[in-house]
């Protein structure tokens, strides 16, 4: 019995000696030394794909590039866009460097290009409201420009520009094969732009971008070439510094392994390419002395004196054929839209809406409007889309009486013999839309109608029984009936400054 024992487990251990043996010869099989990446990627299968990779020199070659000589910030991670603090108003050089390789646009070799530099915001969120950020900038610090350029310090630079309706840039000509510099200098703060709460907010960023232009057939710089941006931030003097060392400082109490996730901090900082900014170059003709305007409408430059339709914008004259020649059309082209835009006071989104069509300006909702415009040029635009016009409160009919007629028959010849003065001339009645029932509501509309200074009119009296004159208050208006007739004239003050208006 012993002895069946014994071989019991004799032949136990040498299963379990022949069970280990198999397992550490899988482990062998499938350790770290059986598959090597080097081995994996020799395979022909990579070497294959590896080859159709596009070489470095095939890559696109930007024919220029933008250096803005400051530093970036080092508390920036890897991957991320780059972030440059700078002082506001100290001068920045921005190099110029021709980038094109043996060959290429032979077409500007010896001639001049037209660079734009824009400060605009780097958020989406403000770029849909930037005409009302930049007027809220400018009732703020009247005078002032978001950009400038420092002329003295500039190398290389011909015929620079600054239009007075575009505050946040400059433009100017230079000949890629020679040394330019443009220095530039943001007046703006980050701060600026951020709402007010509790003190401390973080101001929002900017982004410098430089777009350049050649010559066309017309000898106007609107060929687009190259464009390349970067994201900054503005302190107030000497705050740019201040955070460079905060930033640098926080940098160096972090661990080597911390330490990597961040790019490291670079002297200068490279632009880096971008699309075009959204906006139709000016024509940059070089017998021009002026910049001429993106787009004119003719609707606007001919009208000279305002007829009974200027009196209030939401009305549109009497008659359906009109109102129906106002509405846009899903047909409209992208450059009627432009024209329509214009027309209707909505010049400021041109820029914005540059190319959209009837159909596409139409399919946009409310809300969209209200999130790209803001709140009261969103419900305006949409309100103009749908031909929605707000009804005045009161209409009334005003004649200028002319210097031969006598009042109380003219009144009458006009009511009861077809609207004509005694000697045949007919009188013409512009009509008067009031959307306010006061009477300086009237004094404003009059003098818009009649092209009349607002400022000289003293008071407005209607003549009453015996050729009394009776001061229009507020309440006499409010109980003007609709549609009544009136004849003005004018008389000077008693003092001799300025005018009154008689209603008869």
């Amino acid at each position: 019995m012993a002895w069946v024992l014994k071989m019991d487990e004799v032949i136990e251990s040498g299963l379990v000696h022949d069970f280990d043996a198999t397992l550490s010869g899988i482990g062998q099989e499938l350790g770290a030394g059986a598959y090597s990446m080097s081995d994996v990627l020799a395979l022909p299968i990579f070497k294959q794909e590896d080859s159709s990779l596009p070489l470095d020199d095939e890559t696109k070659h930007p024919p220029f590039q933008y250096v803005m000589c400051a530093a970036t910030s080092p508390a920036v991670k890897l991957h991320d866009e780059t972030l440059t603090y700078l002082n506001q108003g100290q001068s920045y050089e921005i190099r110029m460097l021709d980038n094109r390789k043996m060959g290429d646009m032979p077409e500007i070799t010896g001639k001049l290009v037209k660079s734009i530099i824009r400060v605009v915001f780097h958020d989406r969120r403000l770029q849909y409201t930037e005409h009302q950020q930049l007027e809220g900038w400018k009732w703020n610090r009247p005078g002032d420009r978001l950009l400038d350029l420092d002329i003295p310090m500039s190398v290389g630079i011909i015929d620079t520009r600054t239009n007075p309706s575009q505050l946040n840039a400059v433009e100017f000509l230079w000949d890629p094969a020679k040394r330019t510099s443009a220095f530039i200098q943001v007046h703006c703060i980050s701060t600026e732009f951020t709402p007010r709460k509790h003190g401390g907010e973080k101001g929002v960023p900017f982004r410098i971008q430089v777009d350049t232009f050649k010559q066309n057939e017309n000898g106007e710089y609107t060929d687009h070439l190259h464009s390349a941006s970067c994201q900054i931030k503005v302190f107030k003097p000497k705050g740019a510094d201040r955070k460079q060392k905060t930033d640098r400082e926080k940098m160096e109490k972090r661990t080597a392994h911390e330490k990597e996730k961040y790019q490291p901090s670079y002297d200068t900082t490279i632009l880096t390419e971008c699309s075009p900014w959204p906006d139709t170059p000016t024509a940059y003709v070089n017998s021009s002395p002026s910049t001429a305007p993106t787009f004119t409408s003719p609707q606007q430059s001919t009208c000279s004196v305002p007829d009974s339709n200027s009196s209030s914008p939401n009305h549109q004259g009497d008659g359906v054929s009109q109102a129906s020649s106002e509405k846009l059309q899903p047909s409209a082209t992208i450059q009627e839209t432009q024209q329509w835009l214009l027309k209707n006071r909505f010049s400021s989104y041109t820029r914005l809406f540059s190319n959209f069509s009837g159909a596409d300006l139409l399919k946009l909702t409310k809300e969209d409007l209200v999130q790209i415009c803001g709140a009261a040029d969103g419900i305006r635009l949409y309100n103009s889309l749908k031909s929605r016009s707000v009804r005045p409160r009161l209409t009334i009919y005003v004649c200028q009486e002319q210097p031969s007629s006598t009042p109380l028959q003219g009144q009458q010849q006009a009511a009861g013999s077809g609207g004509e003065s005694g000697s045949g001339t007919p009188y013409v009645y512009h009509a008067i839309y009031l959307e306010e029932m006061v009477a300086s509501e009237v004094a404003r509309k009059l003098a818009l109608v009649f092209n009349i200074p607002f400022h000289q009119i003293n008071q407005v009296y209607r003549q009453g029984p015996i050729g009394i004159h009776i001061l229009v208050s507020d309440q006499m208006v409010q109980n003007f009936q609709d549609e009544s007739c009136f004849l003005f004239s004018t008389v000077k003050a008693e003092n001799g400054d300025g005018i009154h208006i008689i209603l008869k």
